[in-house]
């Protein structure tokens, strides 16, 4: 058969490690850094970027299982590259951290596509709209009243967000009062809280039922996300007005048709430095088409960008306090908000972002035995 594209010629992978610039906790764990996994991908004189926020082993199963299966075939036959690292995965496990390495390569491939046709990533997949509504998100449980307060107040003031979401379920009982500093420091904007399944489910339905004080219109995990039924008693008995949703930890479409058959939230999120990359996250998109059902992107938001242009039931994009800082740190081209949404810049062809090579030096993880 003859390649209809370029042909790959080279597939890189490395892993930095950023400190946060603060303790970040949220209701069931604590952390201190991230870890992002740039991936290149490169055909007839173009480069393409993609990355994962995820573990130090990830570039291992790029270049060891991944890249043989691309160098050397079209840069251009995506989805066919997906299924084949898809099926290279099965004995080593799909989900987790092979999935997060599998979204980095994706990415790189669509952007080099994009490249090399001279387009933006919004005009490759197919623009339904031209800016993308973002809210702000942190306000970790690590953090003192004064920052968050300070913090949530910023995205409204100064990014124009009409809704903000903080950390809860780590100490369950100071939450009201941390929820009532929040409510005074944003005014009439929109208030979402995310528990990372850190409740019971009675837990959770007790706070539900106080949040309509609050208005709180977004309740995130409130049960574990592998708790379908959980999340469905939730769905079925929260107050009017509040949004059940979850999703942001699937990494295959199987994961999100069985919540989404259970009929387990109101709105479905993914995550495409999780769900197997761009191919991954429009199919979770068609998902949410078939069952009329909103999609809100989960972090990594200049990475997001260009696809949320595409989909059809798009909610809004998550402004992750640790991942915005991160991608205007490590890419030029990194999206900056105003009036509450983001926008491509469709002058740059791909998702018109560029590697600060020099710039993340000093936090790469080199490889045991591989010296400076």
């Amino acid at each position: 058969m003859v390649a209809s594209g370029p042909i790959v010629n080279q597939v890189t992978a490395q892993a930095f490690c950023i400190p946060t610039d603060a303790p970040e906790a949220d209701g069931t764990i604590s952390w201190d850094s991230t870890t992002v996994v740039v991936v290149t991908a490169s055909a007839a004189g173009q480069s393409g970027l993609g990355y994962t926020y995820s573990a130090a082993s990830v570039p291992a199963i790029v270049i060891d299982v991944l890249a043989p299966l691309v160098v050397g075939k079209d840069a251009f036959s995506i989805p066919k590259h997906w299924a084949e690292m898809v099926r290279a995965v099965r004995n080593i496990g799909w989900r987790g951290l092979c999935a997060t390495a599998i979204s980095a390569v994706d990415t790189a491939l669509w952007d080099l596509k994009a490249r090399i046709l001279d387009l933006p990533l919004a005009s490759l997949f197919g623009c339904e709209r031209l800016e993308v509504p973002i809210y702000g998100s942190g306000g970790f449980t690590s953090y003192s009243d004064e920052r968050v307060r300070d913090q949530l107040a910023a995205w409204v003031e100064q990014d124009g967000c009409r809704f903000v979401k903080m950390k809860i379920g780590t100490h369950p009982a100071d939450d009201l009062s941390r929820i009532r500093v929040a409510r005074q420091a944003i005014g009439d904007a929109e208030l979402f809280v995310d528990a990372n399944g850190a409740f019971s489910r009675k837990q959770a339905l007790w706070f539900a039922e106080r949040f309509p004080t609050f208005g709180i219109s977004w309740f995130e995990e409130p049960v574990s996300s592998d708790d379908l039924e959980g999340l469905r008693l939730l769905r079925d008995r929260a107050p009017p007005g509040i949004d059940i949703a979850a999703g942001e930890y699937g990494h295959e479409p199987f994961y999100f048709r069985r919540m989404i058959e259970a009929g387990a939230v109101d709105v479905l999120q993914a995550d495409v430095t999780r769900c197997c990359g761009f191919t991954g996250f429009i199919r979770a998109a068609a998902l949410c088409d078939a069952y009329a059902l909103p999609l809100s992107c989960h972090c990594a938001p200049a990475l997001h960008l260009h696809a949320a242009c595409a989909i059809p039931r798009l909610r809004h994009l998550e402004w992750f306090h640790d991942h915005v800082r991160i991608e205007h740190m490590l890419f030029d081209g990194a999206p900056v908000p105003s009036g509450g949404v983001i926008r491509p810049d469709l002058t740059r062809p791909g998702h018109g972002l560029v590697f600060k090579s020099a710039d993340a030096e000093r936090f790469l993880l080199r490889p045991a035995g591989e010296s400076p």
